[in-house]
Parts: C-alpha cells; structure tokens; sequence
C-alpha cells in the first residue's frame, strides 16, 4: 500500500479528471519510477512514496515526463548547491536569508479551494546578498511544498511578483544565466502546475530583463503571465483583494508574520533536510546522453548597459 496522504474527494475527483490519476494503478506507477531510479547510476533520489507521487501528478502520469522532472530537479541541485539544495535549516545565514521575507508562501489558496499563492518582494539587500541567496530558502519551501500542501500539489502555483522595492543593484545581479535558471528550476525541474504569473510595479529599467525573462519560458507559461501596471488595481481584477497579503490591503495573512512562522515549519524538517546531503547526481556516471546545465544557461554577459538611474 503506497504511503501516501489522502486527498480530499474534492481534490482527488481533479488530479482523476485533469491529472490523469487512477488511485488504483498508483502502487504499479510508483515502482516503475522506482525502478527506474535503481537503474540509473548516476542518479540518487528519494524514493518516498509521498515525494514520487508528486512528480506523477506534476507530470500528468506521464512516466517519461516524471523521469525527465526528476533527474532535472536532482541535477540542478547538486550543479547549484547555493541556490537550491537546503540541508541545514539551522544555519545561521540561511535564517538570515529567510527572514529577508522576499518569498511568502500566503496561507489560503486561491478561491479557498485552489492553487496556492506565492507572493515575491525584492525585500534583500543587495550588497550583502544575491539573488541565488534567497532562492535558497525558497527551494526548501518548494521542497516541502512538493510533500505536505495537497493544493499546490493538485492546483500548483499562482506566482505574484512585486518590483516596487527593485533597485539598480539588484538589476545588476539579474543576469541573463540567473534568468534562465530560475526559470528552469520553476518551470522545467519542479512538478508544480504554473497557473498564473503576475508582474507589478515593473521600473522602465527592468523591462527589457523582464521581456527576456518571459522569451526563456514555453508558450504554454507566456499565455498565463501578465504584466500589469503600478499598484493593485490590475492585479485585483485577476486576484480577488482578500487573497491577497493584509500588506496590500488583503486578508490572507501580514508577510513579515507569516515568514515568522515558517521558520517554525522548516525547522520540524530539520532531518529531512539534512537527508539532502545523501541526494543528488553524479555526471560522470551518466549513460546515454550529458544534462549539460552550462549549455542550458550559456547566455553569458549581463544586463548593465540596461540599468538606468
């Protein structure tokens, strides 16, 4: 019997209808993915039901999309450890990092029963960290989100944006290499639908990185981001205010709080994650084809002729 959390029927009747799910063939998918694992020596993942079953879902039960997804998710791991790969919550620069509160993930999904929101500000500073910094924390959070939120795991993600707080130090970090992994790591590596994206308070000076941005992504995920204006007033016709933070005149929780209280979270996985150091790839023992991470982000240069006071 496969340990997995139980949905609830409303949840369970959309990941059979829109996922693809067949609760009965669950035990036969899950070992062909572990089987497959056992089998490729340059891979080692995890192998818990509960974590496997989210990159079927993810997937849409395509077993070759999952294997994809997998191997893709451990390889960017072990290629950008400062960026992605958490194994002590209890650092003390990684705390540092998220109490910055630049990621929140907001406590009720969207229309109570729906994708779950994550809200990002440019709250760091950029002269004592760096954009792979605070992707860090962030990744834990992703991390547990793929095993412990059945909404995000069934709905996925609406991603909200804020540039208000963006400076010219923190364009300088926003490197066409950065762009194109963070955009792989969200949309190619984790098995978590993208179900809107949203941009405001975009400066004239980040456009053209934010254009850029968006070119890196599939056409699929450019015709679910919208760019809008300065302030809510856009934002609110697509996402009603109450879901929004209490920061922003919402009712779904005050940032600063919330970034608190996961903290408390993170640290009640404080072995999970130190598990992660045993996870990874090993390139060297791949068959068949390279994961070439360098060709995927071989945009070189940056974006400094484009930053303007």
């Amino acid at each position: 019997m496969p340990q997995i959390e139980p949905l609830t029927p409303e949840l369970q009747k959309i990941a059979m209808e829109e996922l693809g799910e067949v609760p009965d063939r669950i035990p036969q998918d899950l070992m062909a993915l572990k089987t497959w694992i056992e089998q490729q020596p340059h891979l080692r993942a995890r192998t818990d039901d509960q974590f496997l079953i989210q990159f079927l879902r993810g997937c849409k039960y395509s077993l070759e999309k999952a294997k994809v997804k997998i191997d893709l998710y451990f390889s960017m791991k072990t290629k950008y450890p400062q960026m992605l790969a958490v194994t002590d919550v209890d650092d003390a620069r990684f705390k540092e990092i998220h109490n910055t509160g630049c990621f929140t993930l907001l406590p009720t999904p969207l229309n109570e029963n729906g994708p779950r929101i994550l809200f990002y500000q440019y709250n760091y500073d950029p002269d004592k960290m760096s954009i792979e910094d605070i992707y860090l924390p962030t990744s834990a959070m992703l991390e547990l989100t793929l095993l412990n939120d059945p909404y995000a795991g069934i709905h996925g993600f609406v991603y909200i944006f804020d540039f208000e707080k963006l400076t010219a130090r923190h364009l300088l970090q926003l490197t066409p290499s950065i762009c194109k992994r963070v955009v792989t790591y969200l949309e190619k590596s984790l098995p978590l639908r993208v179900r809107g994206v949203y941009f405001i308070n975009i400066p004239a000076a980040a456009q053209p990185i934010l254009k850029f941005t968006i070119s890196l992504c599939s056409e699929k995920i450019q015709k679910k981001m919208h760019v809008l204006g300065h302030g809510i007033k856009d934002l609110i016709k697509h996402i009603p205010l109450k879901y929004l933070p209490k920061d922003y005149g919402g009712e779904n929780g005050l940032c600063s709080e919330l970034t608190q209280e996961y903290i408390k979270v993170l640290e009640q996985y404080r072995d999970h994650f130190k598990e992660n150091t045993k996870y990874g790839t090993d390139e060297h023992l791949r068959v068949g084809e390279k994961f070439d991470l360098d060709g995927l982000y071989g945009v070189g240069g940056s974006f400094r002729q484009l930053v303007v006071d």
